[in-house]
């Protein structure tokens, strides 16, 4: 039986002994198993031995930074990656969910905040549906009970938010999913009108499914309502999306 959300296990990775301290003395007594690293080649020897469940990481550290650390941590781990940053600005934002992160925090931040982030991310990592079904078309194969995809014959590595988008198109095809309707069900209501996530998350998509990554096949763009998962043979009105 799946541990509750309480009692997974974060990595904080953050240069500032005080942060870490403070992170792990207000996450522990939450109920969650915490370890921490003052840098990426530390947090990286603990992704790969401790296995946690999420990851909160600063975006700003020596030598590494977050975003190269984030790169590096995605090579080996599915974990949820939650970056921590000093700075707001949509490029920052792109560029840490372009490294792999799954969500996005900015310092300083309130601890009900934050939590609140850490328990939706989590809850959606733990609660994934396993589903049984196997899509394969053209060179093109995706099974999301085990969520592994494949492209002739290559496997490709999906950050979770990443499978989750892909899983969420693949299974409502052929049919306009607005970009609010998308942004609510892979990330939650809180972020129906962050449409930056969803271009930004599509983009990677595009570059591990498709043929041409710049003459998209399958997912198509609606210009300024959403987009639509083109899938072969599968019936206009196959499912539901409302």
């Amino acid at each position: 039986m799946a541990l509750p959300i309480a009692s997974s296990k974060i990595l904080v990775v953050d240069d500032e002994p005080q942060i870490r301290r403070v992170l792990r003395v207000d996450l522990s007594s939450k109920g969650y198993i915490v370890d921490d690293a003052r840098s990426a080649e530390e947090a990286l020897a603990q992704v790969t031995s401790g296995r946690p469940d999420l990851i909160l990481l600063d975006i700003n550290m020596p030598r590494v930074n977050g975003l190269e650390a984030c790169r590096m941590i995605r090579r080996v781990s599915d974990a949820a990656i939650v970056m921590l940053t000093v700075r707001n600005s949509e490029e920052d934002k792109v560029a840490a969910l372009d490294a792999g992160a799954d969500d996005f925090v900015s310092k300083p931040f309130s601890m009900p905040e934050l939590l609140a982030r850490i328990r939706a991310n989590l809850r959606r990592v733990r609660t994934a549906k396993r589903d049984e079904r196997v899509f394969s078309f053209d060179d093109i194969e995706i099974d999301l009970s085990t969520r592994r995809a494949s492209v002739a014959g290559k496997e490709k590595r999906f950050t979770p938010k990443e499978f989750e988008l892909l899983t969420y198109l693949i299974t409502n095809p052929n049919i306009v999913i607005p970009h609010a309707k998308l942004l609510d069900a892979v990330w939650g209501p809180e972020y129906s009108d962050d449409v930056q996530y969803l271009h930004v998350f599509v983009r990677q998509l595009r570059k591990k499914i498709e043929p041409d990554h710049t003459r998209p096949r399958y997912i198509l763009t609606e210009p300024w309502v959403g987009y639509r998962f083109y899938l072969p043979d599968a019936p206009r009105d196959s499912v539901n999306a409302s």
